[in-house]
């Protein structure tokens, strides 16, 4: 076993050799026996060999420049940190991340061909005493991270699936991946089959962008292979959601900024938190991508974003609802399943809306959750029943919350009016957040229950309502809506619809929580069909929305106007 920097070398020389005598054409074919023909073609044209990858161990930054000088590479700049390297070594040696000083180098080679590629060199710095001698020794042996590379050229998620289907045809299996938030790139990694002839067990597609709803899949389908790992995965998703709340509750995303590392004494003396502790947390957050760490400390991601107080399209109060009374109430789902009951009322003694109105704190969070599934509303008022209505039309929003709906559609239709149905106390809400939209003097509101839905409205709309009841109770909801409806009207329903052929969904999730939460249920577009023609009315028409929700429109049916 070679346990000394020379072989280091002697694997970077050969490293250096290979990339500058290989070309895509015929090294594609030696990773995916039997690829050959149009199929061929058609990867060279969308993908090209751009590196091999080798993980070496210097003791520091001044005997890796040795070690490249030695194979003639010269690095044009320090290294930058890596991110899946370095949670692939953690994972598989069970040590804590921030031991594992892991950079990345890719100085330039020139092929026989003439194309410009690198060498991609990971460096595991292992000083002296480190006691990472022996990760350094397993790892030389094993070659795990050893690796070539094809960067894909025009990377669009139709682009990356083809490509990803492509190599398991030939017998390329999902090795797992990561997104590397320092250069903004995606990694998707394969076992080869042992038919390969390339000399490299492991081939990565590098995709520049952000291409984690792909990845996910692919490291789905990787982890799929481990029965272990996958459900030792999904038994910890708790811990994830308490991360997520804690780091809301907490207001660490509000003390981190979004360009610049943070240190972790800095952030914890901002939220009033024990700096060790902290980083335990941030750490884990890290992992699932809501913090990124740089060499300053933490800086916050895109979706960790979502997560201040106050901006836009925040999240932080669903947060704060599902690391709160939901997660208290779905340690219960075992109730629910076998008596019924809901087990929110089993846990707190009365339903949600009863619980959450007694106490105003969590009456305003409750709203407030509700809104921040904003992005699903964000097509709703382009819909056709908003941009045809006349003139002075008057929308009615039933049980519209805090307004969040009716606000959007009364910005982008100044010329329509609005009324809002809701309890008392969120009536208040919704009336101080039309007046800071501008909306006061277009806007009516009324404090009752279904049974007082407004009457002579042109358009109605019932958000995210009807997946709280059962179906009786749904008919007369619907009802209630027919009777006060003109026969002009149209009526908007927004709900997440169940898929009818069992692929995954938010529905499906969503379902799950609506029975054991609020005794209400998803349901499938036929359904909900079967629900409008009892009351009357009928399902004209169907349109997605983001967070897989869908606009069902609806009228009243022809034999009844």
């Amino acid at each position: 076993m070679i346990t000394t920097l020379s072989g280091d070398t002697s694997r970077l020389r050969a490293a250096v050799d290979f990339v500058k005598e290989q070309d895509t054409t015929t090294l594609l074919p030696l990773l995916l026996p039997g690829l050959d023909g149009p199929e061929l073609r058609a990867l060279v044209e969308r993908c090209r060999f751009s590196h091999a990858a080798l993980l070496v161990f210097p003791s520091d930054e001044t005997e890796l420049t040795e070690l490249l000088a030695g194979c003639g590479l010269v690095a044009d700049a320090p290294p930058w940190p890596s991110v899946v390297v370095r949670e692939r070594l953690a994972a598989r040696h069970r040590r804590p991340v921030a031991e594992l000083d892991v950079g990345i180098l890719r100085p330039a080679v020139t092929g026989a061909d003439g194309a410009k590629r690198v060498v991609e060199v990971f460096a595991l710095a292992v000083p002296p005493g480190s006691g990472l001698e022996e990760v350094a020794a397993y790892e030389r042996e094993r070659q795990h991270e050893a690796h070539v590379a094809f960067d894909v050229s025009v990377p669009d998620p139709l682009v990356l699936r083809g490509l990803c289907a492509a190599f398991g045809r030939y017998g390329a299996v999902p090795d797992g991946g990561g997104y590397n938030p320092h250069e903004n790139g995606t990694v998707f990694y394969f076992a080869t089959s042992a038919e390969a002839k390339a000399g490299y067990g492991r081939v990565e597609l590098y995709a520049p962008g952000d291409y984690r709803d792909i990845l996910a899949a692919h490291l789905d389908a990787h982890r799929a292979r481990q029965p272990s790992e996958a459900l030792l995965r999904l038994l910890t998703g708790a811990w994830t959601t308490q991360a997520l709340a804690a780091f809301a509750r907490l207001g660490v995303a509000d003390a981190l900024d979004t360009e610049r590392g943070t240190g972790v004494e800095e952030i914890a003396a901002a939220v009033g938190a024990r700096p060790r502790n902290l980083a335990t947390l941030l750490r884990y957050l890290a992992m699932v991508g809501a913090v990124a760490e740089t060499h300053d400390g933490f800086r916050l991601t895109e979706i960790g974003g979502l997560l201040r107080t106050g901006a836009a399209g925040s999240m932080r109060a669903l947060a704060l609802m599902y690391g709160g009374p939901f997660y208290q109430s779905f340690a219960g789902l075992g109730h629910t399943v076998r008596t019924g009951e809901v087990a929110f009322e089993h846990h707190f003694g009365e339903n949600h809306f009863d619980h959450f109105a007694r106490d105003p704190e969590l009456a305003a969070l409750f709203d407030q959750s509700m809104a921040a599934g904003a992005a699903m509303f964000d097509p709703v008022p382009a819909h056709p029943a908003f941009t045809a209505a006349a003139d002075g039309a008057t929308v009615v929003d039933i049980a519209g919350g805090n307004g969040e709906l009716l606000g959007r559609v009364l910005t982008a239709h100044p010329r329509l009016n609005g009324i809002l149905l809701e309890r008392p106390h969120a009536v208040e809400a919704a009336r101080h957040r039309m007046a800071q939209a501008g909306h006061a003097d277009r806007c009516a509101f009324r404090a009752g229950d279904f049974a007082d839905v407004p009457e002579g409205g042109d358009i109605y709309v019932l958000s995210r309502v009807l997946h709280d009841w059962d179906d009786d109770r749904c008919r007369e909801i619907l009802r209630h809506c027919a009777r006060a409806m003109p026969d002009h009207a149209d009526l908007l329903v927004v709900e997440r619809v169940l898929p009818t052929d069992g692929s995954p969904s938010l529905a499906t999730a969503w379902d799950l929580h609506m029975m054991c939460n609020v005794g209400g249920r998803e349901r499938q577009a036929a359904h909900y069909a079967r629900l409008f023609a009892d009351a009357g009315l009928e399902l004209a028409g169907r349109s997605p929305l983001p967070l897989e929700g869908h606009v069902l429109h609806v009228r009243k049916a022809a034999a009844v106007r």
